[in-house]
């Protein structure tokens, strides 16, 4: 694995997990979550904890790293989530 798809995977990995376990788009279904599984279970707690969600998102972004890592629709779409993600902590250090 090069570089260059370490550096985007690992973009992409802390994008989509905090996506998940922090954006209002995904609010609802850390909801449903809880309310299907209660505030206090280890589901919901599944769904908000960053460390929890990561090593998830971690383990499907590596497989996909090592099987597409070199396909140029691979690095566009983590070169994407990665640059999102660089703009959110830039744009929250600038605010």
């Amino acid at each position: 694995m090069s570089v260059l798809v370490f550096l985007l995977s690992l973009g992409t990995v802390c994008r989509v997990t905090r996506f998940i376990t922090k954006d209002a788009l995904a609010a609802g279904f850390r909801s449903r979550v809880a309310d299907r599984f209660g505030d206090d279970s280890q589901q919901a707690y599944l769904v908000s904890c960053g460390w929890c969600v990561s090593v998830w998102i971690a383990g499907a972004v590596t497989a996909l790293a090592y099987w597409a890592g070199n396909e140029t629709w691979y690095q566009a779409g983590a070169m994407a989530l990665t640059l999102s993600y660089l703009a959110g902590l830039a744009g929250n250090w600038l605010d």
